[in-house]
């Protein structure tokens, strides 16, 4: 039976974005409705095109609490973050509004929330008719089986109170995860990761060079370093701020080339690189581990959640992790990483299936 959907998403991310185009593309072509995407925004970022250009349906962009950064555009400074987002507290309010009236005027069946504050405040203060399901990789922290790194006892307290706030009211929460996790949970479903379509279309192959995405435009700098050091490797790095950079730093363009976000060619460059170097957002991993790509995190300081994903990636085989971009530490790695990862690809070969089970069960 066809059902109305509405997707919210948390804007902070390209990978929650990439996981609901596959989602809008998994319930259109089932004959569904999706009546209408919300997307977390801010005065900090522009929503990329490549999202508004994939998703059909109408995009209504509300302001919702995202991270702020150093001087540097480097590090989370928490104290900031806390400061810009209380003080933006109205704005939030009218996001929760808004959120209402669109509930009301298309009545979806469910509501699919891609790890956004607002979906979660708004069920805890306006208890709406419509299921929800809670779907991306931080929920596998609901799992008792999920590994933290040791210590940090206050952080991992902090991120799972932040992860249930999302999660208020929802019905199901599906975590993804680079592997499978064999024992159940009360409180989460662990499902595989929801690449999108276009990798797996793309043939793996190894050119001479090395692909880098920055989220903060501040690592650069670290880039730029290593580059001065190591003239003769091409490098490819994208980044939100490539404008700004191009203008603002010299260097050899013939050897370090700058590309503003653009999901196609960054998949298309990503089969091709010997290696990927990037801060450790969950999608981008998976999908180098899925074209056999081996990896370098490093998780932005002060962002525990990429902290995780780094040491959960390693010990699924994805790469290694490091606390700079000191990019000989991925050449010395990929130089003996064999990309056998046919364990992955079954456990990804069975996504879209599970994932349909599961919503539609509801």
């Amino acid at each position: 039976m066809s059902k109305k959907y509405i997707l919210a998403v948390q804007g902070e991310g390209r990978g929650h974005m990439t996981q609901a185009i596959s989602m809008y593309d998994m319930l259109i072509e089932q004959g569904h409705t999706v009546c209408a995407v919300i997307l977390g925004a801010s005065d900090r970022r522009k929503a990329p095109a490549f999202f508004l250009e994939k998703i059909k349906a109408p995009v209504i962009q509300l302001k919702s609490p995202n991270f702020v950064t150093d001087k540097k555009n480097k590090s989370i400074n928490i104290p900031k973050t806390l400061l810009y987002n209380f003080s933006r507290l109205k704005s939030f309010r009218e996001s929760l509004k808004s959120i209402d009236a669109l509930i009301k005027e298309h009545e979806p069946d469910v509501v699919i929330n891609f790890f956004d504050l607002l979906i979660g405040l708004y069920y805890r203060f306006y208890k709406p008719q419509a299921k929800l399901i809670c779907i991306a990789h931080q929920y596998i922290y609901f799992h008792p089986d999920f590994e933290f790194p040791a210590g940090r006892a206050l952080d991992k307290m902090a991120i799972r109170f932040y992860t249930h706030l999302t999660a208020y009211g929802s019905s199901k929460n599906l975590g993804l995860s680079f592997y499978k996790i064999h024992t159940t949970s009360e409180d989460v479903i662990i499902v595989p990761p929801l690449l999108r379509k276009e990798v797996f279309a793309l043939e793996s192959i190894k050119e001479n060079f090395y692909l880098v995405y920055l989220v903060n435009s501040g690592y650069f700098e670290d880039i730029l370093q290593w580059h001065f050091l190591n003239p003769e490797v091409e490098l490819h790095c994208f980044t939100d701020q490539a404008e700004e950079l191009i203008a603002n730093y010299s260097f050899d363009k013939k050897k370090l080339f700058i590309h503003a976000i653009n999901d196609t060619l960054f998949l298309d460059m990503m089969s091709k690189a010997k290696g990927l170097a990037s801060t450790a957002g969950f999608e981008s991993v998976c999908e180098a581990m899925y074209l056999g790509k081996p990896v370098m995190m490093v998780p932005v300081e002060g962002h525990f959640e990429q902290f995780c994903n780094s040491r959960d990636a390693y010990k699924a085989g994805a790469g290694i992790y490091s606390d700079n971009f000191d990019l000989s530490k991925l050449s010395i790695f990929s130089s003996t990483f064999d990309g056998n990862n046919s364990w992955f690809k079954n456990w990804v070969a069975n996504a879209k299936h599970r994932i349909y089970n599961e919503i539609i069960s509801i």
